[in-house]
């Protein structure tokens, strides 16, 4: 498992297998959020799997699936709800970490400097730089 931490409290990896999740929580993660659609993955890595072993550790567990042409407010906005209410440090995964890094900073924008949004998931890899007008926007509809 390779955990990336994007800020102190939100961290992102590729896929997770439920053996992993105990090393989440000795980690300090409260919350896992599976961003990665079923149809991506064998049955073992389902959400349903990764969710009884997130739960059987005491963790919540929240499904907030992204996939190529679905991406709306909605989903932006449940990530967003996740982070704010989560009771500590939120974990989340999909297949690469993208997709978990580009919903942080659309769910972020406003709240903190698109710089920021753009530069800190840069630091593993994650080209969010062609998100900037959205983030912009999203920020000044917020500001």
């Amino acid at each position: 498992m390779d955990i990336r931490q994007i800020t102190d409290s939100y961290a992102v990896s590729p896929q997770i297998a439920p053996e992993d999740v105990p090393a989440l929580k000795a980690a300090g993660f409260a919350v896992v959020i599976c961003n990665r659609p079923d149809a991506e993955v064998p049955p073992e890595f389902s959400a349903a799997a990764v969710r009884a072993a997130v739960e059987a550790e005491g963790m919540a567990f929240v499904e907030n699936p992204l996939s190529h042409g679905n991406l709306t407010m909605e989903i932006v906005e449940c990530q967003g709800n996740a982070i704010e209410t989560a009771p500590g440090p939120v974990f989340a995964y999909c297949a690469s970490g993208n997709r978990s890094s580009v919903l942080w900073a659309l769910s972020q924008a406003g709240k903190r400097p698109v710089e920021e949004l753009i530069g800190l998931p840069a630091q593993y890899g994650y080209q969010l730089a062609g998100l900037r007008p959205q983030l912009e926007a999203l920020a000044a509809e917020k500001g």
